[in-house]
């Protein structure tokens, strides 16, 4: 996850691209009397004069913000929330100041560069504070304590030990008891409970700050930033699930029969929905933990465990993130600032308590990146590294642009530059990067293929409902009342899994994942899910690649390396379209290249599940 100004404001950690200060803070609810009163004198040269202050102000309170948000997320205490809230105030306050001023300039006559700068200024809250100061001041409060609760966050079981995220995940991923697994994914969904009233106020105040910049409600304005009318974005979505639907269908059903082997029928029903606690992830979205109970039978299998040749190696957090910067080099782009190693968060601070929720940092919009992360020695950290170090990258990309376009071409481009990089990670790079001896013979494709599949495409029903969840919450379709029944209409819906024991509207399971309490829009990670593949082809074939896709690694190619920073360079400078066309020669987001990459394995699953039910 990427934190800046544009990426993150509206949270506490408030995610790479942003950041606030401490300052004279101008009432806002002065600038709608400005605007009423001088609309008929706006001019052109106006207009451009306060882009110009406007860039100026945000990249000085950006900066104040990022630093007070990096204290608060690695040094969690009641007086680092304090500083940080303030610092997000300023900031907030001053975008919600100058967006409503921006409107001002909506009939005048503009460049197509100044009039996006506009719009993009007038969408860059993901939570809109209201113009009431005191109510600003508020919904700030509630962003940074709800985030701030999710970090300090635990499980104390009845022998006493208290379970943190970490380690309540680390027994999802490996425990094979049902029993144990049903207490851990209860005892940490209690963490969100608490949440649920600040959550709706959260959500009232939210949706008034929207509704003053001229949106029917936050989720509406989170889908305004798509270059597309809002209706239009979630029918596009809506189509790119459909593409990949019957991919994970068939994932979902070969999974549940090999889960009926482990489990017996009476614990995971034969042609029912998976319950949501076995499947290796507290919230289900990832399944790749448990690909042991779930290997291909009669075939080869992967031929190497990524974790145990890390582990061998020795490598130790820094290690590994040298590896992903090493990526990156052989692609042409210059190393990581010194700095980078020694401001980032690489492991879990042993004096103190900290967010361990990766993300990536530039807290000057310059060069100034940091990873924030709790690295353990692992396959799955060893992506993630990837996958960070991609925003970083991205973020020092764009700071060509002006301030106001140093931003991913839309979010999911963000989340999807890493992962199109860690899809290279096959056994032929980590044979040329000396962690393989061997590769493993094609007969071992179906494993690695699945493998894949266990986390690619397991997450995208749960990438897509998440926001679903959250747009109907904020249009008022899903009321506090049924907070958790339709969190959980959704997930039955969408994946195909059940709550392990029964739930009610005294809990507020959403709380319970990150995203909700940080307030961090979702949408990006399922376009990212897609747009992973598209820039992956696109690479492959610029690298000269023949063959599989899924073969294809664009390691140490210079020519790859020149189209992606392209790509990157762009930042939100123009539609996205436009900045994919450039990349992949389409400008329509398209599963295609998903689809393509796990052909081969569709067809054995589809041979696997012959006579069996698939759905739910």
């Amino acid at each position: 996850m990427p934190r800046n100004l544009f990426a993150r404001l509206g949270a506490l950690a408030l995610a790479g691209f942003a950041a606030g200060c401490a300052g004279t803070v101008v009432p806002p609810a002065e600038a709608p009397v400005a605007v009423a009163q001088s609309a008929a004198a706006a001019t052109p040269e106006q207009a451009a004069a306060f882009i110009a202050e406007s860039e100026a102000e945000l990249r000085e309170l950006s900066l104040r913000s990022n630093q007070a948000g990096w204290v608060a997320a690695t040094y969690i205490t009641s007086d680092t929330e304090a500083l940080s809230a303030e610092a997000q105030k300023n900031l907030n306050v001053a975008i919600q100041r100058r967006a409503l001023t921006a409107r001002r300039y909506d009939d005048v006559q503009l460049p197509a560069a100044q009039r996006r700068k506009l719009n993009l200024l007038k969408l860059a809250l993901v939570a809109p504070p209201p113009g009431n100061p005191e109510e600003a001041s508020e919904l700030t409060r509630l962003t940074v304590g709800m985030e701030a609760d999710y970090g300090r966050g635990q499980y104390c079981r009845a022998a006493g030990a208290c379970l943190d995220i970490g380690a309540a995940s680390r027994i999802m991923a490996t425990s094979r008891d049902p029993r144990e697994l049903r207490d851990v994914w209860q005892g940490w969904h209690a963490v969100g409970a608490p949440m649920r009233q600040r959550y709706s106020r959260f959500v009232e105040l939210s949706n008034k700050g929207a509704r003053e910049l001229g949106h029917p409600n936050t989720g509406a304005m989170w889908r305004s930033g798509y270059d597309m009318q809002p209706d239009q974005f979630e029918a596009e979505v809506e189509r790119l699930w459909q593409q990949v639907r019957p991919l994970y269908e068939s994932l979902h059903a070969y999974v549940r029969t090999r889960l009926v082997e482990q489990y017996g029928a009476q614990v995971v029903p034969a042609n029912g929905m998976i319950p949501a606690h076995l499947l290796g992830n507290m919230w289900a979205q990832e399944w790749g933990n448990i690909y042991p109970l779930v290997a291909p039978r009669n075939a080869a299998g992967a031929g190497f465990d990524l974790t145990e040749l890390i582990r061998r190696k020795g490598l130790d957090a820094r290690g590994m993130t040298q590896y992903g910067e090493r990526f990156f080099t052989s692609l042409g782009f210059d190393s990581l600032p010194a700095t980078f190693w020694e401001r980032s968060m690489l492991t879990q601070p042993r004096d103190r308590e900290a967010v361990c929720h990766a993300s990536a940092w530039n807290v000057n919009d310059e060069d100034d990146v940091r990873i924030k992360m709790c690295i353990e020695p692992t396959g799955e950290d060893f992506v993630t590294i990837h996958h960070e170090l991609g925003h970083n990258f991205y973020q020092r990309a764009y700071r060509v642009q002006p301030q106001l376009f140093r931003n991913g071409a839309h979010d999911g481009f963000h989340e999807a530059i890493g992962d199109a990089i860690a899809l290279s990670i096959t056994p032929a790079y980590l044979k040329q990067v000396g962690l393989l001896e061997q590769v493993p013979a094609p007969a071992a494709d179906t494993a690695l293929l699945l493998r894949q599949a266990m986390d690619k495409v397991a997450f995208l029903p749960f990438g897509l409902m998440v926001d679903k969840w959250r747009w109907g919450v904020f249009s008022g379709q899903i009321t506090p009342a049924n907070y958790n029944a339709a969190w959980w209409e959704l997930r039955n819906r969408y994946q195909g899994v059940s709550a392990p024991v029964a739930r009610s509207e005294a809990d507020f399971d959403p709380g319970a994942k990150y995203h909700i309490p940080a307030n961090t829009p979702y949408m990006r990670y399922f376009l990212a899910r897609i747009l992973q593949f598209q820039f992956y082809r696109s690479l492959c074939r610029e690298s000269g690649h023949t063959g599989p896709l899924y073969r294809c690694s664009f390691y140490g190619s210079e020519q790859a390396g020149a189209k992606l920073a392209t790509m990157l360079e762009a930042g939100q400078s123009q539609p996205w379209q436009e900045t994919l066309f450039a990349m992949t020669g389409e400008r329509q987001m398209d599963a295609g290249a998903m689809m393509e990459y796990f052909a081969p394995l569709k067809e054995w699953l589809d041979r696997q599940n012959a006579g069996k039910p698939v759905g739910w």
